[in-house]
């Protein structure tokens, strides 16, 4: 019997064309490797990458089974081997409970460390870090104040502790009234001087009020008298306090020679404040005078005797009826050409109230 011929085998089926180029060996390998790189950057991120790649691995993979394996273990090595292991819960914590427990141990006063303060253990309460502690630095003029207490390591600041608007433009010419003295947030010491101009009082307080003395009652008082009480207020200058007269027709003798002149009026009145910047006038009479009565007809403007009306009050003028002589020119007022006459040679320059001059 005839059999016909057995068929030939079928060829072999050649890679399909259309394969996904992330499902060659290639793209496996690399997703393999790239785990620890994207791992590196982001822990989360290379976790997914891992997921991705072991898929990989498995879906549609010609490999052995042994190489799939071992490729699976090796891509969650290489991960495991970049991330960093996790803190411990409470670790952070316990360390700063303990750091903060020895600061508070170990603090003392000159110790420079932050200003927060610390926890009693007992009370619960925060302890208030104390002040560092500074030389006593008031009464000093301001400007020495400070470099000493820089000298000393501190940081300083000042301002002018009075309730007024003047603001501290020479430090030389104000004097410490107040300091206190801190940290800052970083632990450096610091100390805050309150001044005021040198030669006022020192407020009660820090940004108080200046009590300035007040003007006394000098009516009567002799100039040297006078003259002392108010230099004792201890605020005015030497050079702001005068003497004039109490009368307008009137004229003070040399220095010294007034001393027992008697005060008829002050400026500024009894009562009022004397500080720095105040003038004082005090205006004199002679003792054989008295003051001006207030209800005087001339008012502002009193005037003493003067019957010949030469402009020399008849109390020291030797000639009180002859015009041309008085307490300066004895022997008759000078002439044009400047020699002495008689009763007779005054007609010249000197002749006040008249319509010649």
């Amino acid at each position: 019997m005839h059999h016909p011929p057995a068929p030939p085998a079928p060829p072999s089926r050649p890679a399909t064309p259309g394969t996904r180029w992330w499902l060659t060996t290639p793209a496996r390998v690399g997703f393999v490797l790239a785990v620890p790189l994207l791992g590196l950057v982001n822990a989360f991120l290379g976790f997914l990458l891992l997921v991705f790649a072991i898929v990989l691995i498995w879906k549609d993979n010609p490999w052995q089974k042994g190489m799939k394996m071992a490729a699976t273990i090796g891509a969650m090595a290489l991960l495991g081997a970049v991330v960093p292991d996790s803190p411990k819960d409470g670790a952070s914590d316990t360390v700063a409970q303990a750091d903060g427990k020895g600061a508070a141990k170990g603090r003392t006063a000159d110790t420079p460390t932050s200003p927060t303060p610390s926890m009693d253990g007992d009370a619960g309460e925060p302890t208030p870090k104390p002040r560092p502690q500074a030389a006593d630095y008031r009464g000093l003029r301001l400007d020495k104040a400070r470099n000493k207490a820089e000298a000393a390591g501190f940081g300083v600041d000042d301002h002018n502790t009075s309730d007024d608007d003047k603001r501290i433009m020479m430090r030389s010419n104000w004097t410490v009234c107040f300091q206190k003295t801190g940290w800052t947030s970083s632990g450096t010491k610091t100390i805050d001087f309150g001044a005021v101009q040198t030669g006022a009082p020192c407020p009660e307080a820090d940004g108080g009020a200046i009590p300035w003395p007040k003007m006394p009652d000098l009516v009567w008082k002799t100039w040297k008298t006078a003259q002392k009480e108010v230099l004792d207020l201890g605020v005015l200058p030497d050079h702001h306090l005068r003497a004039d007269t109490a009368y307008l027709n009137d004229t003070l003798p040399d220095e010294g020679e007034y001393d027992h002149w008697r005060v008829c009026v002050t400026d500024p009145a009894e009562g009022a404040e004397v500080t720095l910047d105040t003038w004082v006038t005090l205006e004199l009479t002679h003792p054989d005078n008295g003051c001006p009565e207030p209800d005087r007809k001339d008012g502002d403007h009193p005037r003493l005797p003067d019957r010949d009306d030469d402009g020399d009050p008849d109390y020291h003028d030797p000639f009180p009826g002859d015009r041309n002589r008085n307490s300066t020119f004895p022997n008759g007022l000078p002439d044009h050409s400047g020699s002495s006459g008689g009763s007779s040679g005054g007609g010249g320059w000197n002749c006040p109230h008249t319509r010649w001059c």
